[in-house]
């Protein structure tokens, strides 16, 4: 499976507007505060899970074994049941669902079910040098 650029919905984006962290660009960002955790210096991979979801388990591991590996990285896990208005905004209707933030914070690929590793590793190689089309 591979981690394609976002493309938010409309009614996301829309929300997104309204009381969310935004750029002077206007590019959508997560902050450490919706993330409940500190992103990393160059990129974070953040996974929204559920309790009872087997492949958020593997992905858990994948996205926790690739943090290790790249100086700067951090995965965030977020409880998707417990976290509804952030994953409604974002159109989060699966779990798990990557999203590879850029060290801005802005949402540069995503992805929903176990991804790959070596599709996290390619989606993490282009967020930290700046290759993403947004």
């Amino acid at each position: 499976m591979g981690l394609r650029t976002d493309r938010t919905s409309g009614a996301a984006a829309a929300a997104g507007r309204r009381k969310r962290v935004r750029g002077a660009d206007g590019v959508r960002r997560l902050t450490a505060a919706e993330l409940g955790g500190e992103p990393g210096e160059r990129a974070t991979l953040v996974q929204f899970s559920s309790a009872f979801c087997a492949p958020c388990r593997a992905t858990r591991r994948t996205l926790a074994e690739v943090a290790r590996m790249v100086p700067g990285v951090a995965h965030v896990e977020i409880d998707a049941e417990g976290r509804l208005e952030l994953v409604r905004e974002l159109g989060i209707v699966k779990t798990p669902t990557v999203l590879v933030l850029d060290a801005d914070g802005t949402v540069v690929r995503r992805a929903q079910g176990q991804p790959r590793r070596a599709d996290v590793i390619a989606a993490l190689g282009e967020a930290v040098s700046g290759r993403h089309g947004g």
